[in-house]
C-alpha cells in the first residue's frame, strides 16, 4: 500500500488540543445537511468610533447556507430599504456607512438571524452605542489658601465620557506632578494632600481627561494653592477623607475586578495598611496600589466576599475602617447547551445549566421562536433547564435557543438537533506518523462521524483489540492516549468507527524517541577581563531527530558580536569584558523536546583605583589619609597599599608606607621630618593591583636633629697599618634637615687615651693612618645636622690591619693509629708572631712512597685546614704500609706562615687489597682451571691466599662450601673431582699478616659427557633424522675436546639455524638457564598476526628442534623465549630470518599432465605386464628361469644387471655358467663366510650396503651366496629380478 505518511508531533504542546477535541461539540460534516450555527458575532456591547463605518459582524455555517437578517430594537430591520447599509453577500455582517450621516441614528439593539430548511440561529442582542468625549464645563476657578499642615483636595470632576475617561494631573509644562504617600490621586481622579507644605504652593494643578476611543486629551482650568504659614496645623493623628466614616459597602462582579480605597490625612503623615478579618488576602491576585492606598483583587470570586479593614498610622495614632464588600454573579455557564446529532427513532437531551447571583431565569426558544408560542411537538418535552427529545423522525432537525438572564446580564446559547442517518466517516487524515518522547503522553487522533454515533476501536499492529486498560485510554471522542510512551508502544495502530449503517478504518503510527539530556552542563566561571571564557554544553539525542543548539544570554539572544563563537557543543567568548556578564543558557531543541542548562559569567579585573584622598588630623610626626574606594569589579579588595613620594629628596620615586584592610578607607601615618610628602593609594583583590590614585596634595613636615645614627659600622684595617671606618649613610628622609654630616669617632682599646674625632660629609667610610698592626679600636660615627646632633652612638670594637705571620709551629709530632689513620701534634705559635686574626693551621703531607719499593714515588700533595687554635688534627684516607712526608703552616686573614720543618712517619700494614682478576678456563667435566693475579695494592706482605667454592643448583640453592689456601706465589689452580654439568660459585681473596682483604666471586659450569650432546644430523636432501646411538667408549677419545665454559650471562648462546627441504627448519642453541620453560616462536615476516610457539626441552646444554610444517618461498623470524609461570617472558634471543627456498611454479610444465608423457608411461606398463604374464608362465612350466635352475642345482643364485648400452635384461646362458659375470665379487680367499644371523642385510646386494631409497623402496640388489664346490668357488652367476627390472623403469 504506497501511502504518504503525514507526520505529527505529539508532545505537552499536543496535549491542549487533543483535550480540547475531547469536550467540544461533535462536528458535522459541512457536505451533509445541518441546521444554521453561528460561527463569528460582535460583542454584546459594542461602542463605536464615530468617525468610522459601523461593523456589525454576523457569520454562520449549515448545509443548505442559512439565510440572514436582521432586528433592530425588537423589528425588523429592512436591510435593503437604507442605502447606507450593506450586508455582505453570503454573510450576515452589516456595513454601515456613516459618512454624512450622525452615529446616533444608528444606535440601538441588533440581533441577527440565521435560518435555512433545518433551523433558525440567532445572535446576541448587541447593544450599539456612541462614544463620547464631552469637553469640560466652563468655570472660574478661585486660588485655593490653606495653612501648612492641614489636609487638602483638589476636584478633578471630568464629564462623563463613554467609555468613562482616563485621568491624571500635570503641570503647564506637561510634566507629571509627583505623588507619593503624602500627595496622591484617588480612584475618581481628584488629587489629595494628607498635609500641605510651603512647597506644594503653585499656580498649575490641572486635571486631564483621556479619552481612550476616540483619542482625545481635554483639561480641567488651572488651579492654584497657595500655603500660609502664619497659623500652621499642629500634629494630629490620622483620620480618613475617603471614604467617611468607620464602614462603607461596595459590591464587587464575579470575574471582574474589586478595587478598594482608603486615604488618610495626619500629621506626620500616615502609613495604610490592609487585611481580612475573615480570612487570607489573596496573595495570588491582589496587589496594592498608589502607595499602599488601593487594594485590587483580580478575577473576582465568591470567595472574596467579607470585610476588609485598612488601617492609617503615624506616630501620634490609628485609624480604621471596614468595607464590607459583597460579590454578585451575571449568569454564568456551568453546561451549555451542545449540538446534538441524532439517527432517526432515538432519544437527545440537551441540558442548559447556569448560575449567578441572583439565581438566573431560563427561557427556551426553538428556531427563535419560545417554545411556548411553537406548535406543540410530543416527542419535547421541556423540564426547567432541560429538553428531552424522543423518538426523533427524520425532518424534524431544528435549533433551539437558551436564554438565561439576570439583573446583572444574559446569555444566549444555540444548540441544533440535526436528525441524520449517515453510516462512519474517519475525518483523521490517514497515515498519521505521531511522534512522541519517551516517558511523556502520546495521543493517536481518530476523529469521526456518523448517525448513529460510530464506536471506536482501537488495534495495534493488527493484532489485538486495545482496551480502556493501562496503559491505554481511548476517550469519547476517539483519541487514544498512552500515559506514558515507551519505546515498545512505536508501531502501526489502526482505529475503526462502526455503527449499524457501516464500518470504516484508518490506521496511523507512533514513534517513541529518546529524549533530549544534557549531559555536560556548563559551569559558573569567574574570568579576568580580556581573558577567554569556555562554556561547555554536551547533549545527548534521539539520532532521528535533528538537534539544533541555541545561546541564550540573559534568556535573549547572543550579542552580535565576533567575539561570541558558538561550536558544536561550546561557546566561547574571547576578550570578555564586563558587558559580557550574565547569566548563558544552552538550549538544545528538536522538533519534539527540548533540554536547556544556564550557568553565570562574573568578569573580574583589578579594581579600580581609589579617589578623593584627603589629608586630615595634621600633626608634626603624623596625618590621617582617607579615601573612597573604587569598583571592585566582582573581587572584594584584600587590601590597601598607601605609598608616598618625598619631593625633597627622591622626587618621582614611590616607596611602600603602609598596608590597611580592604573594608577600611582611613590610615594613620607616621612621618619623618624635613620632607615633602606626597601620598597616593592602590587597592589589591585576587586579581591584582589597580592603577595608583591621583597623589594627594603635598605635606611638608619642619626640619628637626636627626633621629637615628647610621648603620653597620664596622672598623677594619686594609694595610697592616691602617683602620678602615666604615658606615650605611643615612637616606634623604632619615637626614631630618639640611647640613648632614657624620661625627667619626675612634681609640684604642683596653689603652687610657682619648677619643679621636674628625667629621665628614657625603662619605661612607674614613681611613685611620699610622696604627700598629693588629690591635682593638673602639669605633663610633653619629649623625649631625644644621638642627643638632643625632642620639649618642655606641662604640663598636674593630682592628687595625693584618700582616703575614711571623713563624711555624713547633714540635711536631705524628701518632700513627693504624694503616690509614695517623694523628698530628704541634705547639701552637704566639699570637703576638701571627699578627693577625687566626683562621688555623693547615697541615700539608704526602706519600713518598710504598714500603715494598726502594725508590721515591711521591703522590700528590695533600691539604687539611684545622680551623681556630688548633694543637692536633686527624690525617685520614692513608695507605698502610707507605712512608708519608708532612708540615704544618699557620694561617691568618693576611695569608700563611713559614712551614714548619717536613716531619716523616710510616704506616702499618693492613688487609690487602682485592685480587687483580679470577679466571676459569680449561673446563672438564670433572675439573677446571682456576688463574688469578695479585691485588693492586697489597697494603703489606702476602701471606696467601684463600678459595672457597660449593654447587648452585637449577633452582639457585646453595651446596656445602668447600675451602682451600694456597701460598702468596701461586697464580693458578686445578681442582678435581667436579660433578659434571654443575654450576660453580668460587669466593677468593688475600691475606696479610693483617687478615684478608676483599673478595671476589665467579661461577662456571662444567660440561656434560659428550655421549649426551651429539647433536641430531640433519640432511637437507634427505630429511631429519634422529641422533645416532652413542658410539661404544673404546672408541671415544680418553679425554674429553677442549670446551670453554659459558661465562655468567645470557641464557642462549651458539643460536643457528638451517632449512630442511621446502617446509622446514631446523633450530640449535646452547641453553645454561634454570627456568625449564623454553619455547621456540616463529611468525611470518612483516605478518600482525600473533607469534607461533612450540614448547622445546628446557634443560641445559646444546639443543635442537625442528619446525615442520612452513610455507615454501617464505621468510620467517623465529626466536627462542624462557617465560616464568606467569606466561612473561624471563629471556629472549635476537630474532633469526629463514628463508625457505621456492616449490615448484605453478607455470612450469607438469609432465604428469601432457599427454606425450602419459601414453609413453602406458605403454610402458603394458610391456611390464607382458613381461610379468611371460614369466609367470614359465614359471608355471618348469621352465628354465634363470634362478630356479640355480636353485634346483643347488647353486647360488645370482643376478644379471640391466645391460648399459640397451637397457634389456641379461640373457641366461648355460655356456657362461663358469664365466665370471660383470658386477660380480669373490672374496680374496676364495670363499664366502655367511654370518651367524640369517637376516643379515650383508646376504642381500654388496657388502652390506643396501639403502632405501627416498621413497623407502629397497635398492639393494638381490643375490643369495652360499658355499660352492671348488670348481665353484670362484664364480658367480646373476639372473634378472623383477624388482630390480621394475625399478629400473620407474
Amino acid at each position: 500500500m504506497d501511502r504518504k505518511r503525514k507526520w505529527v508531533l505529539s508532545s505537552g504542546a499536543l496535549l491542549v488540543l487533543f483535550l480540547g477535541c475531547m469536550t467540544t461539540a461533535l462536528e458535522v460534516p459541512l457536505d451533509l445537511p445541518q441546521p444554521p450555527t453561528i460561527t463569528h458575532q460582535s460583542p454584546k456591547d459594542f461602542i463605536i468610533d464615530p468617525r468610522e463605518n459601523i461593523l456589525i459582524y454576523c457569520e454562520a455555517k449549515g448545509k443548505p447556507h442559512p439565510s440572514f437578517s436582521w432586528t433592530r430594537n425588537g423589528t425588523h430591520f429592512d436591510v435593503e430599504k437604507d442605502s447606507k447599509v450593506l450586508m455582505k453577500p453570503s454573510s450576515g455582517t452589516l456595513v454601515i456607512d456613516i459618512s454624512g450621516e450622525k452615529a446616533e441614528a444608528y444606535e440601538g439593539i441588533y440581533q441577527c438571524t440565521a435560518r435555512n430548511e433545518h433551523g433558525t440561529a440567532v445572535s446576541n442582542n448587541i447593544f450599539i452605542r456612541q462614544s463620547r468625549s464631552p469637553l469640560w464645563s466652563k468655570e472660574r476657578k478661585e486660588a485655593i489658601m490653606v495653612q501648612v499642615g492641614v489636609s487638602l483636595v483638589l476636584q478633578c470632576g471630568p464629564p462623563a465620557g463613554l467609555p468613562p475617561p482616563i485621568i491624571f494631573w500635570m503641570d503647564n509644562n506637561f510634566q507629571r506632578l509627583p505623588q507619593n504617600t503624602r500627595v496622591s490621586q484617588a480612584l475618581n481622579g481628584d488629587l489629595y494632600f494628607s498635609n500641605v507644605l510651603l512647597d506644594d504652593t503653585r499656580n498649575d494643578y490641572i486635571c486631564y481627561a483621556r479619552f481612550p476611543h476616540t483619542q482625545t486629551i481635554q483639561q480641567k482650568q488651572p488651579i492654584t494653592v497657595k500655603v500660609l504659614d502664619n497659623s500652621p496645623s499642629g500634629e494630629r493623628r490620622p483620620s480618613f477623607m475617603a471614604p467617611l466614616g468607620r464602614s462603607s459597602t461596595q459590591m464587587a462582579l464575579r470575574g471582574g475586578v474589586l478595587e478598594l480605597e482608603c486615604i488618610a490625612e495626619g500629621l506626620p503623615t500616615p502609613e495604610v495598611s490592609w487585611y481580612k478579618e475573615s480570612g487570607d488576602l489573596p496573595s495570588s491576585r491582589m496587589s496594592f496600589h498608589n502607595f499602599q492606598k488601593t487594594l485590587k483583587i483580580a478575577d473576582v470570586m465568591e470567595a472574596d466576599a467579607g470585610d476588609y479593614r485598612c488601617t492609617a498610622k503615624n506616630s501620634l495614632g490609628s485609624a480604621h475602617h471596614t468595607i464590607k464588600v459583597n460579590v454578585k454573579a451575571a449568569p454564568f455557564w456551568i453546561s451549555a447547551p451542545r449540538n446534538l446529532i441524532l439517527a432517526p427513532k432515538e432519544t437527545g437531551i440537551l441540558t442548559c445549566r447556569v448560575s449567578g447571583d441572583p439565581k438566573p431565569q431560563i427561557a427556551w426558544s426553538v428556531n427563535g421562536v419560545p417554545i411556548k408560542d411553537s406548535p406543540k411537538d410530543t416527542s419535547r418535552k421541556v423540564e426547567d433547564d432541560t429538553v428531552i427529545l424522543s423518538d426523533v423522525q427524520t425532518g424534524s432537525s431544528a435549533v433551539y435557543q437558551c436564554n438565561a438572564s439576570n439583573e446583572f446580564g444574559y446569555l444566549l446559547a444555540n444548540a441544533f438537533v440535526n436528525v441524520l442517518a449517515e453510516a462512519p466517516r474517519v475525518l483523521t487524515p490517514p497515515n498519521n506518523v505521531y511522534q512522541v518522547i519517551t516517558n511523556n503522553p502520546a495521543f493517536l487522533d481518530c476523529a469521526s462521524f456518523g448517525s448513529p454515533i460510530p464506536t471506536i476501536t482501537w488495534f495495534k499492529d493488527s493484532q489485538t483489540s486495545i482496551l480502556n486498560r493501562d496503559p491505554y485510554v481511548i476517550h469519547n471522542n476517539g483519541t487514544l492516549e498512552i500515559n506514558v510512551a515507551q519505546s515498545l508502544n512505536s508501531g502501526k495502530y489502526t482505529c475503526i468507527a462502526s455503527n449499524n449503517l457501516g464500518t470504516r478504518e484508518n490506521h496511523v503510527y507512533l514513534e517513541v524517541k529518546e529524549p533530549t539530556r544534557i549531559l555536560a552542563q556548563p559551569e559558573y566561571m569567574v574570568v579576568q577581563r580580556n581573558r577567554k571564557a569556555v562554556f561547555e554544553c554536551k547533549v545527548k539525542h534521539d539520532p532521528t531527530l535533528i538537534p539544533t543548539m541555541n545561546w541564550l544570554k540573559d534568556n535573549g539572544e547572543l550579542p552580535d558580536d565576533e567575539r561570541f563563537l558558538v561550536d558544536t557543543d561550546s561557546l566561547t567568548i574571547n576578550e570578555v569584558t564586563e558587558e559580557d556578564e550574565g547569566t548563558y543558557t544552552c538550549v538544545m531543541n528538536t522538533t519534539l523536546d527540548q533540554d536547556s542548562a544556564s550557568a553565570m559569567l562574573t568578569v573580574v579585573e583589578e579594581p579600580d583605583p581609589p579617589t578623593d584622598l584627603e589629608l586630615t588630623d595634621q600633626r608634626e610626626r603624623s596625618v590621617q589619609l582617607t579615601w573612597i574606594p573604587g569598583d571592585e569589579h566582582n573581587s572584594p579588595t584584600q587590601k590597601f597599599l598607601v605609598q608616598y613620594e618625598d619631593l625633597l629628596h627622591q622626587a618621582g620615586v614611590w616607596h611602600n608606607l603602609t598596608e590597611e584592610e580592604g573594608t577600611k578607607t582611613t590610615a594613620h601615618l607616621d612621618l619623618s621630618p624635613y620632607a615633602y610628602y606626597s601620598f597616593r593609594v592602590l587597592a589589591v583583590n585576587h586579581v591584582g593591583y589597580s592603577q595608583p590614585s591621583q597623589p594627594s596634595r603635598q605635606y611638608r613636615t619642619n626640619p628637626a636633629a636627626p633621629d637615628v645614627n647610621p648603620t653597620d659600622v664596622h672598623g677594619v684595617g686594609t694595610e697592616h697599618n691602617n683602620l678602615v671606618i666604615s658606615w650605611k649613610e643615612l637616606t634623604g628622609l632619615q637626614s631630618n634637615g639640611p647640613g648632614l654630616q657624620y661625627k667619626v669617632n675612634w681609640r684604642q682599646k683596653d689603652v687610657e687615651e682619648d677619643w679621636l674625632s674628625e667629621t665628614v660629609a657625603n662619605a661612607s667610610k674614613y681611613v685611620v693612618s699610622g696604627t700598629p698592626t693588629f690591635v682593638p679600636y673602639e669605633v663610633k660615627v653619629q649623625a649631625v645636622n644644621d638642627y643638632g646632633n643625632g642620639p649618642a652612638p655606641e662604640a663598636v670594637v674593630g682592628y687595625s690591619g693584618e700582616d703575614v705571620p711571623m713563624s711555624a709551629p713547633e714540635s711536631v709530632q705524628v701518632l700513627v693509629q693504624n694503616g690509614t689513620l695517623a694523628e698530628v701534634h704541634w705547639e701552637p705559635v704566639l699570637t703576638s708572631m701571627v699578627r693577625g686574626r687566626l683562621q688555623g693551621y693547615k697541615v700539608s703531607y704526602w706519600r713518598e712512597r710504598s714500603l715494598h719499593q726502594a725508590e721515591a714515588q711521591q703522590e700528590e700533595q695533600q691539604v687539611l685546614l684545622f680551623s681556630g687554635n688548633r694543637t692536633d688534627g686527624r690525617l685520614p684516607g692513608l695507605k698502610p704500609y707507605s712512608l708519608y712526608t708532612l708540615n704544618i703552616r699557620v694561617v691568618n686573614g693576611k695569608g700563611e706562615g713559614p712551614p714548619s720543618p717536613n716531619h716523616n712517619f710510616e704506616t702499618p700494614e693492613g688487609v690487602p687489597g682485592p685480587p687483580s682478576f679470577l679466571r676459569i678456563k680449561n673446563t672438564d667435566m670433572d675439573s677446571l682451571t682456576l688463574e688469578w693475579g695479585p691485588p693492586q695494592d697489597n697494603n703489606g706482605r702476602l701471606t696467601g691466599y684463600t678459595l672457597k667454592y660449593q654447587p648452585v643448583n637449577s633452582s639457585n640453592e646453595l651446596g656445602p662450601v668447600e675451602e682451600m689456601m694456597f701460598p702468596a706465589n701461586e697464580t693458578t689452580v686445578i681442582l678435581a673431582d667436579l660433578k659434571y654439568s654443575t654450576r660453580y660459585k668460587f669466593y677468593f681473596n688475600a691475606k696479610t699478616i693483617k687478615g684478608s682483604g676483599p673478595t671476589i666471586t665467579e661461577e662456571a659450569v662444567t660440561i656434560m659427557d659428550e655421549a649426551f650432546i651429539q647433536q641430531p644430523i640433519v640432511d637437507v636432501f634427505k630429511g631429519y633424522t634422529e641422533p645416532q646411538l652413542p658410539i661404544s667408549p673404546i672408541t671415544q677419545s680418553l679425554r674429553p675436546p677442549f670446551h670453554k665454559v659459558r661465562p655468567i650471562g645470557p641464557a642462549f648462546t651458539n643460536v643457528n639455524s638451517s632449512v630442511v627441504g621446502e617446509e622446514g627448519a631446523v633450530i640449535s642453541w646452547e641453553y645454561f638457564g634454570p627456568d625449564k620453560n623454553v619455547y621456540v616462536e616463529y611468525i611470518v615476516e612483516n605478518s600482525k598476526e600473533d607469534w607461533t610457539k612450540e614448547c622445546v626441552n628446557g634443560s641445559s646444554g646444546s639443543q635442537t628442534h625442528l619446525i615442520k610444517g612452513l610455507k615454501p618461498g617464505t621468510s620467517y623470524r623465529v626466536r627462542l623465549v624462557v617465560k616464568d609461570h606467569s606466561e612473561a617472558t624471563i629471556h629472549s634471543t635476537e630474532e633469526l630470518v629463514i628463508t625457505l627456498p621456492e616449490a615448484m611454479k605453478s607455470d612450469q610444465v607438469d609432465l604428469a599432465t601432457q599427454g606425450w608423457f602419459i601414453g609413453l608411461m602406458c605403454a610402458i606398463a603394458l610391456l611390464i605386464l607382458v613381461l610379468l604374464i611371460i614369466c609367470f608362465i614359465k614359471r608355471n612350466k618348469g621352465g628354465k628361469y634363470p634362478v630356479k635352475e640355480k636353485e634346483d642345482a643347488h647353486q647360488d643364485p645370482e643376478i644379471q644387471p640391466m645391460k648399459d648400452d640397451d637397457g634389456t635384461f641379461g640373457e641366461y646362458s648355460d655356456t657362461e655358467d663358469h664365466k665370471p659375470l660383470k658386477g660380480s665379487r669373490t672374496p680374496s680367499n676364495g670363499t664366502v663366510k655367511r654370518d651367524d644371523s640369517d637376516d643379515s642385510l650383508v646376504d642381500y646386494g654388496e657388502g652390506g650396503d643396501g639403502q632405501f631409497n627416498e621413497d623407502g623402496s629397497f635398492i639393494g640388489q638381490y643375490s643369495g651366496k652360499k658355499e660352492k664346490d671348488t670348481h665353484e668357488g670362484n664364480e658367480s652367476s646373476e639372473a634378472p629380478s623383477p624388482v630390480n627390472a621394475m625399478n629400473s623403469f620407474v
